[in-house]
């Protein structure tokens, strides 16, 4: 029970499928857009790199945990727009000369023909599906330039084991002191080996760059977003378990194997990787270009959550949980508005020392 099966986001066409639900996820690619921008041309350095003298250049890039698109798409044209400009600014460097190996990496059960389905046509790049968990090694050694990662480093390896113990009445970690440390210690560890990775695979000055979901320091879990998701799907299975639908232990079991760090804590974890410099970390508050309705927050929510659902209680069940979750969005809405100002972006750029 302490292991966690790796979940993927919805793929296909289906109303609650993860391309056509992740636009919160998009605003926040596209607030960093100049961020990502300014860290390659003052970080990207071609000399260390070995590019400020060679006749032709291959830059590798790596997106982690890219789902199905199109965010990941949005991703990789900012990095590539970036990368050319810094060439640009170069004297002596032939962009014509200059191509791009693009890599798209996720979990093995990933809709990666969803992802190559919708691929841009007129992608500046060779691109390359990369199957597998990102807390481990995916590539060879010294062979990307850069690597990115959005929205992903908060899912965790699998659910500590303290949690499946204790964690008896929470989808997502309680205020109950032991089960939090218990999330934290395992998020620590995970970000720990998906550091170590990327030392590995990074060639020396290559470039990290994260976007992380966050909560603010001093905010409790209950006053986010994940909190009142926690609250209406606690409610709903706990429903069910009196209808007769579920049975309580199977309820009881269910925890979701996600832990959103503190930019305090976060920050520690990154120091204490002797592999990268710090260069950067932002904090920005969740874009939202348009609201979502009570409908389109029943959709996202499925989107990211519908295969763990399934896996734990299985096809049938899941349909009768998505159902009665709709039904009690409506009411706990003004809570998921009222928390989204605790929803927290943090921009971090580390690079390979």
């Amino acid at each position: 029970m302490a292991s966690s099966k790796a979940f993927t986001m919805t793929g296909g066409d289906v109303a609650y499928s993860y391309s056509k639900n992740s636009t919160i996820q998009r605003d926040g690619v596209d607030a960093v857009k100049e961020q990502i921008k300014e860290a390659i041309l003052e970080n990207f350095d071609l000399k260390r790199l070995g590019f400020d003298t060679s006749s032709t250049a291959v830059i590798k890039i790596a997106d982690l945990g890219c789902s199905v698109g199109p965010n990941t798409f949005f991703v990789m044209e900012n990095i590539i727009e970036a990368v050319e400009l810094k060439f640009l600014q170069a004297k002596n460097q032939n962009l014509s000369a200059l191509e791009f190996q693009a890599f798209f990496n996720d979990h093995y059960e990933n809709d990666f023909n969803t992802l190559f389905k919708t691929l841009p046509p007129s992608g500046k790049y060779f691109a390359a599906g990369v199957p597998g968990s990102f807390h481990d090694r995916l590539f060879p050694k010294s062979s990307l330039h850069l690597a990115h990662i959005s929205y992903a480093l908060h899912f965790l390896s699998k659910v500590p084991k303290e949690v499946v113990d204790r964690n008896k009445s929470n989808v997502f970690n309680s205020s109950e002191k032991e089960v939090v440390e218990a999330y934290s210690t395992q998020l620590k560890s995970d970000i720990e080996c998906f550091l170590n990775a990327r030392a590995e695979e990074l060639v020396p000055g290559g470039l990290m760059l994260i976007l992380a979901g966050a909560i603010p320091d001093g905010v409790s879990i209950s006053d986010t977003v994940i909190g009142v998701y926690n609250d209406i799907m606690g409610s709903c299975l706990k429903d069910l378990v009196k209808m007769g639908v579920l049975g309580e232990g199977k309820v009881n079991s269910f925890n979701v194997p996600i832990y959103l760090v503190t930019p305090t804590e976060l920050e520690a974890i990154l120091r204490t990787n002797e592999n990268f410099s710090l260069e950067k970390m932002e904090k920005h508050v969740q874009p939202m270009k348009k609201p979502l309705s009570p409908e389109g927050y029943a959709l996202a929510v499925r989107s990211s959550f519908d295969g763990l659902t399934r896996h734990h209680f299985g096809d049938e069940f899941a349909e009768q949980i998505f159902n009665h979750f709709s039904t009690k969005v409506e009411p706990n809405f003004s809570k998921f508005q009222r928390c989204l100002r605790n929803s927290l972006n943090l921009f971090i750029l580390l690079k390979r020392i």
